[in-house]
């Protein structure tokens, strides 16, 4: 069954992304330190779990910024985050979308996050969607969208930058007992969000 899904590396302060984040520094300053354990030597679990998530994920949905950030020098290229899979911006201004050379579909959304979350569901089918950038990722809390949090908690304070967690407005988010899959430079963090 698929499920909706933030998946994010982020520092013990709490921070996706270090301060002065934006095309040319994709993650801010020190923000690579967030996926060292990914893009650098991987533990077994480490593999594993990007190996799974890569395998599981059917469609992203993220903020033009986050979109913008990406198409940056240091973003993802010709491609989008995860090979061909589609990727859908949530935007304000409608704009026609295209398929990168690589075969990655972006579909630009315009009418909301309920309809972003639909399509992205739609072109999922079974596998799940994942939640990209903090405000995206806010939207989708705040409106009880979310089913799972995948925090790879990476032990460094970068003392500034990008919260995930700010802004979702007064009440609380309920999560279960974490399963919790420890590393080399890494603790891995599954909260499932009971509905």
């Amino acid at each position: 069954m698929s499920k909706v899904i933030l998946d994010v590396s982020m520092s013990l302060d709490g921070f996706i992304a270090g301060p002065n984040d934006g095309p040319d520094q994709s993650l801010g300053e020190n923000g690579h330190l967030l996926v060292a354990w990914f893009f650098g030597d991987q533990s077994e679990a480490d593999a594993a779990i990007a190996r799974e998530t890569g395998e599981s994920t059917g469609a992203y949905v993220m903020g033009r910024r986050m979109y913008d950030i990406g198409e940056g020098p240091n973003g993802w290229g010709d491609g989008g985050p995860n090979g061909t899979v589609p990727v859908f911006v949530l935007c304000h201004e409608p704009r026609e979308s295209f398929i990168k050379a690589s075969g990655t579909p972006f579909t630009f959304v315009s009418d909301g996050i309920v309809s972003a979350l639909d399509k992205a569901k739609a072109a999922a089918g079974d596998k799940d969607v994942l939640l990209m950038g903090a405000n995206t990722a806010q939207q989708y809390l705040k409106a009880g969208l979310v089913d799972e949090l995948l925090i790879h908690l990476v032990p460094v304070l970068l003392g500034g930058g990008l919260r995930v967690f700010d802004r979702l407005g007064p009440g609380y988010v309920q999560l279960e007992k974490p399963i919790v899959v420890d590393s080399t430079g890494v603790t891995h963090l599954r909260y499932r969000i009971p509905k």
